[in-house]
């Protein structure tokens, strides 16, 4: 298993050891040990997993403290470009992000810790992705920000109009109106 640092403190690219053999693969997602000695140090307490058509976009979302949740993400069939952006205000890259392509075929995963949102775009039909977090969820500590907000100039890599939210996500506020609780 072969983890690295991001250009972003604390957001970790997890590439497992991948055994494939006449009958397919196998490989390790999740080892406790390795993940502390990297210095993931996370009690995971739900797991979570979505199915989306090509265009749909989730995010940017997080949980505010004392719900916050780091989260472990991975795709298991299809492809996302996949986001994470800093709300850390002490941190020196606070406001900035991280893209990974996450897919069923490279087996990337990708540790958020707490004081980030997250999104991902999918970029196939019928992909699966799914989370492991170490917080449960709780509405009233829902936080966002709105996805095309230019201060972030995140590149989603899909042409807007084939974009697909929820009506939740459409409302989300700008970055310069949002108030980071980390």
């Amino acid at each position: 298993m072969n983890i690295t640092q991001t250009a972003i403190e604390g957001l970790l690219i997890i590439e497992p050891r991948i055994f494939p053999d006449d009958r397919g693969y196998f490989y390790e997602s999740y080892n406790k040990i390795k993940f502390k000695e990297a210095g993931i140090d996370a009690e995971f307490v739900q797991d979570n997993q979505s199915f989306s058509h090509k265009g749909a976009l989730r995010g940017l979302h997080g949980q505010a403290p004392p719900f916050a949740q780091g989260k472990l993400v991975r795709v298991l069939q299809g492809r996302v470009l996949d986001i994470a952006l800093d709300i850390r205000k002490s941190s020196p890259t606070y406001g900035q992000h991280v893209t990974v392509e996450l897919t069923g075929d490279n087996h990337k995963q990708l540790w958020i810790p707490p004081g980030f949102l997250h999104g991902f775009v999918t970029l196939e039909d019928n992909t699966l992705f799914t989370y492991k977090v170490t917080n449960f969820y709780d509405k009233a500590s829902e936080i966002g920000v709105i996805w095309n907000d230019p201060a972030i100039a995140i590149g989603w890599g899909v042409d807007e109009r084939d974009i697909v939210l929820s009506a939740k996500d459409q409302v989300l506020p700008a970055f310069a109106d949002f108030n980071s609780p980390f």
